[in-house]
């Protein structure tokens, strides 16, 4: 069955799949704008209740029908959906307790393409950098990989009392502290990746042989893998890099989960622009995409600028009716 059939089933027999304390409840389906897309998200409500203040887990019915799509078996699929709407109410009954304001010692930022989310960024505090927006999160609570955090929107800023400079300042502090940033050669993660798949360091080391630093890519992203690609805004670590590299560096945008650095004498930028959005559109998944642009690094200057300024400032396939003509930033001359 195509989208909006499965959709207008799931809000007639969804309920019926819930445990009963639950049967009282409304099923209240609207447009909901996360990064990069926006969802159908399904809520269960009390009776009466304002849409606006309820407090209540979201369900996304792409992600049911994309598991549909993949089983066929559509009352497995209601059933599997059900249960993690529960199991995100009991959740939710733990982050009650937790006071608001405590979600000040724990703002961090999240970096997301400007022109990609412009009507979500209308609803939430925020700082452009580039083609980029900073927005802030507050992490609820971290129980091993799994992370729970919040996005502040203006309602939840209100409600903190923080305007977006109280909330970048806090974010500042906290995102080293809760997230620390990391840079790592490619030649390091994939040793890593060798090791962990069985293979001897020796035999690692033989492989990988040892790229000169002037020759190497580097990954930018913090230790825990998420939500990294804002640590390329901690200005004293890309220092370190460029100088230890002996050049600028061209970033390059892999996901919102890291970049990757270079030496401008590696590569044109142009050629790096083109590569970026054909990855993105091939190999990255719409929600995870940052950029399809590549950034410049200057070293001297301490700053980061765009690259490139390519037609395809979206990140899901549309482009600018009117094409600009672009070129690339060059390296400065040593």
């Amino acid at each position: 069955m195509d989208y909006e059939i499965f959709k207008k089933i799931v809000e007639e027999k969804f309920l019926s799949y819930m445990p009963e304390s639950y049967q009282e409840m409304e099923i209240r389906i609207s447009p909901v704008e996360k990064v990069n897309r926006k969802l159908d998200g399904l809520n269960l409500l009390k009776p009466g209740a304002n849409d606006d203040i309820a407090m209540s887990p979201v369900i996304y019915i792409q992600d049911i029908y994309r598991h549909y799509l993949e089983t066929g078996d559509l009352q497995a699929v209601l059933q599997d959906a059900a249960k993690s709407m529960d199991k995100a109410f009991q959740k939710m009954a733990q982050f009650s307790q937790i006071d608001l304001r405590n979600i000040k010692d724990n703002v961090v930022f999240e970096l997301v393409n400007t022109a990609q989310n412009e009507e979500m960024l209308k609803k939430m505090p925020h700082r452009e950098f580039q083609d980029l927006s900073l927005i802030y999160r507050g992490v609820l609570g971290i129980d091993g990989e799994e992370i729970s955090s919040v996005v502040i929107h203006n309602g939840l800023a209100k409600v903190l009392g923080m305007k977006e400079e109280d909330l970048f300042k806090a974010a500042e502090r906290n995102t080293w502290r809760i997230f620390p940033p990391m840079v790592e050669s490619m030649d390091a993660v994939m040793r890593e990746m060798y090791i962990k798949g069985g293979m001897s360091p020796q035999m690692a080391d033989s492989m990988l042989g040892g790229t000169p630093l002037a020759q190497a890519m580097w990954i930018i992203s913090n230790k825990r893998r998420v939500g990294g690609a804002v640590s390329m805004l901690y200005e004293e670590n890309l220092h370190k890099l460029a100088e230890n590299v002996g050049s600028d560096l061209y970033i390059i945008p892999s996901s919102i989960h890291e970049v990757i650095a270079m030496s401008v004498n590696m590569a044109n930028p142009v050629s790096l622009a083109q590569m970026v959005a054909a990855v993105n559109m091939e190999q990255v998944e719409l929600e995870e995409r940052l950029s399809n642009q590549v950034y410049y690094y200057d070293k001297e200057l301490r700053e980061i600028t765009l690259a490139t300024d390519t037609p395809n400032k979206r990140l899901d396939g549309v482009v600018a009716e009117q094409k600009t003509v672009y070129e690339a930033k060059p390296a400065r001359s040593r």
